[in-house]
């Protein structure tokens, strides 16, 4: 799918022409250099490589620095290929956030919220042991039983228990466009997307 890479700003919410309230996230989408073009001929498939957000030269190997060169373009923090591009695009072209429409719908991936090491009523739902009669006074938020005994005397792998929660790629899909803001390279889409504030995130369409 052909997108752009972004910068997660916020949240904040806007009105519809019937006076609703909408929740929506504002992203700083952009400009996206074009680094390098991959081919069916050289590299056994079509892609486009896009740089975003400048870094310092310092901070950069001198093989990525030379990359960059190739491309007539300083250092960038983020660089990542997208595939199904309907325009051809070459080395050192720029992509801007009127690349996307108010009104289309995109799908938006990044790294979530590292929530730490939870347990499982947190992490996937559980609802606990049960009542705290009869003596049980430490088991609410227990994950209860584990499996069989002497056979097969191990835990299955993919058990449901407690363990790290969050840090993990997550797309959410169908994306309404409200706003694109050119001048400001802004893009505001209606819902919650995976991410902290300046959070590096991908968009496509």
């Amino acid at each position: 799918m052909s997108g752009l890479i972004g910068k997660k700003i916020g949240m904040t919410s806007l009105f519809d022409e019937n006076g609703k309230n909408i929740p929506c996230t504002v992203m700083e989408v952009g400009p996206c250099i074009v680094t390098q073009v991959r081919t069916e001929e050289v590299d056994g498939y079509n892609a486009v490589q896009l740089g975003f957000d400048d870094k310092k030269a310092k901070q950069t190997t001198k093989a990525l620095e030379g990359h960059f060169k190739k491309a007539g373009t300083s250092a960038k923090k983020k660089v990542i290929e997208f595939q199904g591009y309907e325009e051809e695009y070459k080395i050192g072209d720029t992509l801007t956030v009127d690349f996307f429409k108010e009104g289309e719908f995109v799908d938006v991936a990044g790294i979530s919220k590292g929530k730490g090491f939870q347990g499982v009523v947190k992490r996937h739902g559980f609802k606990g042991v049960g009542d705290a009669t009869h003596g049980q006074h430490n088991r609410l938020r227990a994950p209860g039983s584990l499996g069989a005994s002497s056979y097969p005397s191990r835990v299955f792998k993919g058990m449901r228990m407690a363990g790290r929660m969050g840090g993990k790629k997550v797309k959410v899909l169908n994306l309404r466009v409200l706003k694109v803001v050119t001048e400001k390279n802004l893009l505001i889409v209606k819902g919650a997307i995976p991410g902290h504030t300046n959070t590096y995130i991908t968009i496509e369409k």
